[in-house]
């Protein structure tokens, strides 16, 4: 996908705010949603996305809606880093197929790294995580909130 095309909205992200389909909740206020991806890099991968936009990426976001959605980003980030006391932090968002997109509903990550291990993962790659252990993970992000 380009980086201009028509908004899906039956993107995965897009079935997830209509209630459609489940995910593992950390965060929700009137204008984000932040959820366990279930494909981490690292334990206490959190995903936040828009609520209310059809953005597919930082491009297409209406300026005036990204001040709420950077707030919500920095509140999970600083959750992720108490309640799992990273060594370091990757906050990171990718913009078109070519820059490693695969959701097309614009969403920032929030990854765990740890110095005495390596990353799980490449970017949406292998099986999905044990929904239990992302359960706990969420509860405890969640509980920094």
């Amino acid at each position: 996908m380009t980086l201009h095309a028509p908004y899906d909205p039956d993107n995965i992200f897009a079935k997830m705010l209509r209630g459609e389909i489940p995910y593992i909740k950390v965060y929700e206020d009137e204008d984000t949603l932040a959820f366990m991806d279930i494909f981490p890099q690292s334990d206490g991968h959190t995903l936040i996305i828009p609520k209310h936009v059809e953005a597919r990426n930082l491009l297409e976001m209406p300026t005036e809606k990204l001040a709420p959605f950077i707030a919500s980003v920095q509140k999970i980030a600083r959750a992720v880093e108490t309640a799992l006391s990273p060594d370091g932090l990757i906050v990171t968002q990718f913009n078109g197929e070519a820059a490693g997109q695969t959701v097309f509903h614009l969403h920032m990550h929030v990854i765990p790294v740890y110095k005495d291990r390596p990353r799980q993962r490449g970017h949406a790659t292998g099986k999905p995580a044990d929904m239990d252990a992302l359960k706990a993970l969420a509860a405890k992000i969640a509980a920094a909130l």
